[in-house]
């Protein structure tokens, strides 16, 4: 391996470290490192720096930058001098996101081992807020792919709407909403 290849491949590491740190404390546990979101999930970023470093995991603001431009699902937002996860979390925040309609079908990825539970249960938020949902095939089979072989759900999202189900998008093109009964869920047929 060159010298560049070989540091190019660091880099990548990093960038995939820092992404996490920050999703793990501006979606989950901004309390670990001191951190207090406001209601709406924001926090400046000179903040969010100095408790990191303070933590043992210093981010420099080029850094920073580069993980929230790179991130391809574009999970963090930055307003000003402040950022916040764009969705995705499980403590307490109120995104501001106005109701939205969807398109007829939305689609969500997941894994075999689900399917008995969401057959029964539909899909819930689990420890996150919303559900979350792809405007496409492609992205929920990446999605599932993340936890092994991916099966990938349509959901009648313009049935849902009609039937008074409340959808949001968020600002990377998630959509989300509180939960998918069973109903209006089509699953793939058995190979």
């Amino acid at each position: 391996m060159n010298a560049r290849h070989k540091e190019g491949a660091q880099d990548e590491r990093r960038t995939v470290k820092v992404s996490k740190y920050l999703s793990k404390h501006l979606r989950h546990q901004p309390e670990r490192i001191g951190l207090s979101l406001d209601e709406a999930g924001w926090v400046e970023i000179d903040t969010l720096l100095a408790a990191a470093t303070a933590h043992g995991f210093p981010v420099t603001r080029e850094e920073l930058d580069h993980v929230v431009a790179a991130n391809d699902k574009q999970r963090f937002a930055i307003e000003g001098t402040r950022i916040r996860a764009s969705q995705g979390h499980s403590i307490d925040v109120d995104l501001g996101l106005p109701p939205a309609t969807p398109p007829p079908y939305l689609y969500h990825g997941t894994v075999a081992r689900n399917l008995d539970a969401i057959r029964s249960e539909g899909l819930t938020p689990m420890n996150r807020h919303d559900v979350h949902l792809s405007a496409d095939r492609e992205t929920a089979t990446r999605v599932g792919a993340r936890r092994g072989r991916p099966v990938v759900l349509s959901v009648d999202a313009g049935a849902m709407h009609r039937d008074g189900h409340v959808f949001h998008i968020s600002a990377n093109g998630v959509w989300l909403t509180q939960a998918v009964p069973p109903r209006y869920l089509r699953f793939p047929d058995p190979h």
